[in-house]
């Protein structure tokens, strides 16, 4: 399985490996922000070892190579606006990213404009990814979405980071809209209306926050969800080296990812 690094035209980062066919599916995905946190580590820690399909695992906006802080903790202490200056653009400029970056990386890898395409994320990265399928399902043909610890909702994670803050989050209106446009429990049924599959991967280790909304939208009986015993919120170990050890969560949650994308596009 050869992995091929770079950046698109536009400046997107991302990690690519070719399927055996042009016909075959394509994957796209986009990292947590705690290990694997860049396109390169989730290429590492989830391959999608068995799958015979494109992947292309993109960067998220304001992280990694285009992280305007060396690192999460100085983001945490710099006095931006978490809501407004970081979770909100990324994820809108994410979605603005999505149609040309996939366009320019399928060209590169030989894929079919007809293949089946699924989308994928981890924690942060799998808003983005329900944003995607969200918006785009129909225009794209997206029949699968996997999402991964996933954030669903920003109001209760930006709460619970509040110890982690100079000083308590303080909610604006510019800030509830951000809320509620990454509120994906009360956008349940815009996902049950896209059309395709959706699973949902939760590590029972997880935070609170993120479980409580895996289990609102298990309630609502939207997708199916899998849970996988002892896995916390990251799928990778610090320091992160592509080269390491995969952990036994990614290892699962890899498997889990790969047989039920190859069921949901006929690979």
């Amino acid at each position: 399985m050869t992995w091929t690094h770079g950046t698109t035209t536009a400046g997107v980062p991302y990690s690519a490996r070719a399927a055996t066919r042009p016909e075959a599916p394509i994957v796209v995905g986009w990292h947590l922000l705690d290990p694997p946190s860049t396109p390169a580590a989730m290429a590492a820690a989830l391959p999608l070892d068995g799958l015979d399909a494109h992947v292309i695992y993109l960067g998220l906006p304001l992280s990694g190579e285009r992280a305007p802080h060396p690192d999460f903790e100085a983001l945490l202490t710099s006095g931006i606006d978490m809501v407004t200056d970081f979770f909100g653009p990324m994820h809108e400029e994410a979605l603005a990213e999505f149609p040309a970056a996939l366009a320019e990386v399928r060209a590169l890898l030989g894929a079919s404009d007809a293949s089946a395409l699924a989308v994928l994320g981890g924690s942060a990265g799998a808003s983005a990814a329900t944003e995607v399928f969200a918006t785009h399902a129909g225009s794209h043909r997206i029949v699968a979405c996997v999402l991964l610890n996933p954030m669903l909702q920003l109001r209760p994670m930006i709460d619970a980071m509040a110890e982690f803050l100079p000083s308590p989050y303080q909610w604006t209106s510019a800030a509830d809209a951000v809320a509620e446009r990454m509120d994906f429990v009360a956008r349940a049924p815009e996902l049950a209306a896209a059309g395709g599959r959706l699973l949902i991967v939760e590590g029972s280790d997880d935070e609170p926050h993120f479980i409580a909304a895996v289990r609102e939208l298990e309630r609502l009986g939207v997708g199916e969800v899998r849970y996988v015993d002892g896995v916390a919120h990251p799928l990778a170990a610090l320091p992160e080296d592509p080269a390491a050890e995969r952990t036994e969560g990614a290892k699962t949650y890899d498997r889990i990812a790969a047989e039920w994308i190859a069921e949901a596009t006929g690979a």
